[in-house]
C-alpha cells in the first residue's frame, strides 16, 4: 500500500475537501432529489437491481476497513479495534442483511450506486486510516472506554441504530405481498418525525463522531446530515403533496423531533 495516502498532510487535505464537499452536497440537494426509493425518478440514467445497488454500494465500507485494518496490524490496537467495531456492525447490516430484507422488485441507478461506493470508500479510509495509523499512539488506550465522550457516544449510537432498525422494519411492513400502494409510516419514531430512519442513522453518526472524539467522525456525520436532511425535506413535501390533511394533521417535523 502507497504510504503517501496515510502521510499527515494529503490526510488533512482529504479531509479539507470532504468538509467542502459536503456543503456543496448539503446545497444541490436542495434543488437536485435522490433518484432512488420513494423518490426516484428516471432522470438518474440506467438502473440495477435494488438489492444488488446497496451490496455494491455499502460493501466497500467493509473491504476498504479490513485492508486498512490488516495493513497496519490493527488487531494491536484494541480500543481503536472496538471503536471501528461499532462502524463495521452497522454496514455488515447494511450491506450484507437489509439488501435482502426489502422487499418488492425496486431498481437504484447506477449513478446513485457510485457515488455512493466512492463516498464509501474515502469515508472508510478516512475512519480507519486516523484510527489505526495516523491518531498518536496514546490518543485510544484502555482509559479511553472510560470516557465520558465513550460512553456517552456509545448510548447515543445504540440509540440511533435501534431507532434506524426500527423504523426500517416499519417501512418494510407498509404493505403486504402485492400491494403497490404507497402509506404513511406510523409507529415507533414516526410519531414525530416522517424520516424516522434518517433520524435514527444521523443520531447513529452523531454518537459514533462523539466516541471517537475525532475530525473523520465529524466529517461523516456531517455528510449523513448533507445527504439525509434535503431528502427528509423532499420525503416531508411528496407525503403532504400525496396525503394531504391525513398527513400534515399528525403534525410530524420532518428529521429532528420538535425541531426540524
Amino acid at each position: 500500500m502507497d504510504l503517501t495516502i496515510f502521510n499527515e498532510s494529503f490526510f488533512l487535505t482529504v479531509e479539507k475537501i470532504m468538509v467542502v464537499l459536503a456543503v456543496v452536497v448539503f446545497a444541490a440537494l436542495q434543488y437536485f432529489k435522490a433518484g432512488y426509493g420513494y423518490l426516484r425518478t428516471k432522470g438518474w440514467g440506467p438502473m440495477i437491481d435494488n438489492k444488488l445497488g446497496w451490496v455494491l454500494m455499502e460493501i466497500p465500507v467493509l473491504i476498504v476497513t479490513a485492508i486498512i485494518y490488516i495493513y497496519a496490524q490493527g488487531w494491536h490496537r484494541l480500543t481503536a479495534t472496538i471503536l471501528v467495531s461499532f462502524l463495521t456492525v452497522h454496514y455488515i447490516q447494511r450491506s450484507l442483511i437489509y439488501p435482502f430484507m426489502m422487499r418488492g422488485k425496486s431498481k437504484i441507478p447506477i449513478s446513485v450506486v457510485l457515488m455512493g461506493a466512492v463516498f464509501n470508500v474515502i469515508n472508510a479510509y478516512l475512519i480507519s486510516g486516523w484510527l489505526f495509523i495516523l491518531a498518536p499512539e496514546d490518543r485510544y488506550t484502555l482509559s479511553w472506554l472510560y470516557s465520558p465522550q465513550f460512553i456517552a457516544g456509545a448510548l447515543i449510537f445504540i440509540f440511533g441504530m435501534v431507532v434506524n432498525l426500527h423504523s426500517d422494519y416499519i417501512i418494510r411492513h407498509l404493505r403486504k405481498p402485492g400491494d403497490t400502494r404507497h402509506y404513511i409510516p406510523r409507529g415507533g419514531m414516526f410519531k414525530y418525525v416522517s424520516s424516522a430512519n434518517y433520524y435514527g442513522e444521523i443520531t447513529e453518526w452523531f454518537g459514533f463522531a462523539i466516541l471517537t472524539w475525532s475530525l473523520p467522525g465529524i466529517i461523516f456525520c456531517m455528510w449523513t446530515f448533507a445527504n439525509l436532511a434535503p431528502r427528509a425535506n423532499s420525503l416531508y413535501e411528496k407525503y403532504t403533496k400525496e396525503f394531504g390533511e391525513e398527513f400534515t394533521s399528525l403534525k410530524r417535523k420532518r428529521l429532528i423531533p420538535f425541531i426540524y
